[in-house]
């Protein structure tokens, strides 16, 4: 028979380590926290650079820092159990999970809650198809930050970096400091698809070019990376003929996204959101199976671990809470819509006890902006304006909606978007 836990997690990273402080401190006795790395701290294990905790801990960490933080709050707590070099194969209805180890073989473990925690991967190669032949030299940007801060190599001596996404900034600030030539960073997007720090920290200080709407059209070399074409890119994001030229590299590192490890969800028949293509969540942060919680990159990426450890904090409460059957009632469910620059907002729907309930909205816009007016709107009527100097795809927006603006949510939705400040 399987062991029972209050609250099983999969997924060890900063998500899943602050999910199950919360639940600890909600009242959760058993808890147990699953993860397939070989030691707990996920991803902020290789990112060694600063600029984590600014939010979160008040205090500048490193990404080890930041994890050693989250390990120390649940170390020694006797109801918060881990398990390392543990894959969690499969998640059922039932709340059983089936594991492998190398110690334990394959077992299964029974939850009356299970928070999700899986974090994400990155996007490949393959994933935007990119002409030209398959040879060496062509990394992820976070393989090559592995393999550089853990490993010990060097992929390459002259690099481009393929879009703007902050580990590619961060790649390219790591490969100049090991004495690298980073030859420039393209991206396709007229904007840059990092936060405003990193361009400035990464690019602008290192010399290093960013070609906006850019992309490489192909890639040469035949045992190994020689080059790439590089060609300007129209509004519909197609090259244009005539702008190619040529950049000599011996490496090619990507950072074209990341996508929402969700193979668990999926298997699970929980609802994904097409555009987050994470778990649709209430405020709470359960999903469309009673007494699943997700928290965290799963759920939608973001650019800081602050607000990951933020909405993992939330999704250990709850779920402890679940687990104890000290829920409050749900009167009233509203589904939040995104509108009108707006791209993304999480949780996408409410559910509301009598008298309405606190909650924070994480939201990202379609493009960059000044001067607008975030809106909070139950039809014609304005719940919650919020004035924002700048908006960016980068950069995620939170913003707290007291109890008292969600008691008035009477209807079945309410619509999140950016009003223009008029002339």
């Amino acid at each position: 028979m399987s062991e029972l836990y209050d609250v099983v997690i999969v997924g060890g990273g900063p998500a899943g380590l602050s999910a199950a402080y919360s639940a600890y401190k909600n009242g959760a006795k058993k808890i147990l926290v699953l993860e397939r790395d070989r030691e707990l701290g996920g991803i902020l294990q290789q990112c060694i650079h600063n600029g984590f905790g600014l939010h979160h801990f008040k205090e500048e960490l490193t990404g080890p820092g930041y994890a050693g933080r989250c390990i120390g709050l649940i170390k020694d707590k006797p109801e918060v159990e881990t398990r390392v070099d543990t894959m969690v194969l499969e998640v059922h209805e039932d709340k059983t999970v089936l594991a492998v180890s190398p110690t334990k073989g394959i077992y299964t473990v029974q939850g009356k809650t299970v928070i999700l925690t899986m974090g994400c991967r990155e996007r490949t190669r393959g994933a935007i198809r990119t002409p030209g032949g398959r040879p060496a030299g062509i990394f992820t940007a976070g393989a090559a930050q592995r393999m550089v801060n853990m490993e010990g190599y060097l992929p390459g001596k002259k690099i481009v970096i393929l879009g703007s996404g902050d580990i590619g900034l961060i790649m390219a600030r790591r490969m100049s400091l090991e004495g690298c030539k980073v030859m420039a960073d393209i991206e396709i997007c007229p904007f840059s698809n990092g936060l405003t720090r990193n361009i400035v920290q990464c690019l602008n200080d290192y010399n290093i070019p960013l070609y906006l709407a850019h992309t490489i059209t192909r890639i040469h070399g035949k045992d190994r990376v020689t080059g790439v074409t590089v060609a300007k890119v129209d509004n519909k994001m197609q090259p244009i003929p005539g702008t190619e030229f040529d950049i000599e590299c011996d490496t090619l590192l990507l950072s074209v996204g990341l996508i929402p490890e969700n193979e668990l969800s999926r298997s699970l028949g929980i609802k994904l959101h097409r555009l987050t293509n994470g778990p649709i969540v209430d405020q709470h942060r359960e999903t469309s199976l009673p007494g699943f919680y997700a928290a965290g990159n799963v759920v939608h990426v973001h650019d800081l671990v602050d607000f990951v450890s933020d909405e993992a904090e939330i999704a250990g409460k709850f779920a402890a809470l679940d687990a104890q059957g000290k829920l409050p009632a749900v009167q009233h469910d509203v589904a939040v819509e995104a509108v009108n620059g707006v791209r993304t907002c999480v949780p996408q729907h409410l559910s509301l006890p009598e008298g309405g309930e606190g909650a924070r909205l994480f939201m990202r816009v379609s493009a960059p902006a000044r001067k607008v007016t975030l809106e909070i709107k139950q039809g014609d009527e304005v719940l919650l304006s919020r004035m924002l100097p700048v908006v960016k795809p980068s950069e995620m927006i939170a913003v707290e909606v007291p109890a008292a603006i969600t008691a008035k949510m009477t209807g079945s939705s309410v619509t999140v978007g950016l009003k223009q400040k008029e002339a």
